[in-house]
């Protein structure tokens, strides 16, 4: 439309309709990535679904704590700690082959038994007019006695021996010991080791050593006379498992008590700390004591009253006798209180074999 402005002729601008130039394209392009968008926040905002997770080990108290432990540990563990079946000796068998031998079996062989008075003789002996320190060789004398050997007396062995000792911490190797203790003929030992005594004492022996109270010659005498008593209980068996009470006694670590009264044979009375087990071996044990007690000259005559005494704290008043039996003199006949002839026949033939 013209207009006039001024006597000019003005002519009205246009508009003209342009067409949108986004495609559709394009705005579906846009849409898509929006929808992807919304989609990827409503997943991350779903709350993550719970696992149930099953642990299959198996939990171990330990050290005032619990530990887990796979089925694998656990298991070797058991291996490690399980203790060995005291009743059943394994025998080792090694096949041995070279290239011109068939294979043969090799048995292993049994540990060789303790040696008595093994700790070696001090030089803390006497000499005699000649100089000589005739002792030593004495004690040397019947440690190499074949007699001696037979016998192989337990009370020597707890008096000084220290392959003893080690063999101590083992149960095979002690009962193997005490089956070696216990095999020769008592009555036989008992006189031996009597005669022996005498013959230690003797001045040209071992007397003015024993005199002086060389530890050596009286422990070894104390054992001498102490023979009969510790074999005796030295060859007790547990009723209940058959097993030497003395093996139980000493591998027995969680109560070492019980190995005390074995000493009472040998004059040394038990600690005043003493908790026995009131086991029906420490039972055994002191009925042989105070059996063996008839004789006055025997060193349990001086340890067995106490001793009882103490175990009767622990274990009830009427768990041992603690009366010493009436003393018996062969050839003398009966001293102390009159017996009638049963009650003298009880302790009698207890002690007989030892008195002979």
């Amino acid at each position: 439309m013209a207009s006039t402005l001024s006597g000019r002729r003005v002519q009205s601008p246009t508009f003209s309709h342009r067409k949108p130039t986004a495609s559709w394209a394009v705005i579906l392009v846009v849409l898509a990535c929006l929808v992807c968008h919304t989609m990827a926040a409503t997943a991350e905002a779903v709350e993550p679904v719970e696992t149930l997770v099953m642990d299959s080990r198996t939990p171990l108290q330990e050290d005032g704590g619990w530990v887990m432990l796979s089925n694998d540990d656990l298991e070797l563990r058991k291996m490690k700690r399980a203790p060995a079946d005291p009743q059943v000796t394994t025998t080792f068998q090694i096949a041995v082959s070279t290239v011109t031998q068939a294979s043969t079996t090799t048995t292993v062989a049994a540990s060789p038994l303790p040696s008595p008075l093994d700790g070696g003789l001090s030089s803390n002996f006497t000499s005699d007019e000649e100089g000589k320190t005739p002792c030593p060789g004495f004690i040397n004398s019947f440690l190499t006695d074949p007699l001696f050997k037979q016998c192989y007396p337990l009370s020597i062995l707890l008096q000084g021996s220290r392959s003893f000792f080690n063999a101590e911490k083992s149960l095979v190797s002690i009962t193997q010991v005490l089956d070696a203790s216990c095999a020769p003929n008592a009555t036989f030992c008992n006189n031996y080791m009597s005669d022996l005594s005498k013959n230690l004492t003797k001045p040209e022996n071992c007397g003015n050593d024993f005199a002086l109270g060389n530890s050596i010659v009286r422990d070894a005498y104390m054992a001498m006379v102490a023979y009969a008593p510790l074999y005796s209980v030295g060859c007790l068996k547990d009723p209940a498992t058959s097993m030497y009470c003395y093996a139980n006694a000493i591998t027995n670590l969680s109560n070492p008590s019980n190995v005390y009264f074995y000493y009472l044979p040998l004059n040394i009375s038990l600690p005043g700390s003493t908790v026995p087990s009131c086991s029906s071996c420490l039972q055994q044990t002191m009925n042989v004591f105070q059996a063996a007690t008839a004789n006055r000259k025997q060193p349990i005559a001086n340890t067995y009253g106490s001793a009882a005494s103490q175990v009767n704290t622990i274990c009830g008043p009427a768990f041992v006798n603690q009366t010493l039996v009436s003393e018996l003199v062969v050839g003398a006949g009966l001293r102390s209180r009159p017996l009638t002839w049963t009650a003298a026949m009880v302790p009698l033939l207890a002690v007989l074999p030892w008195l002979l």
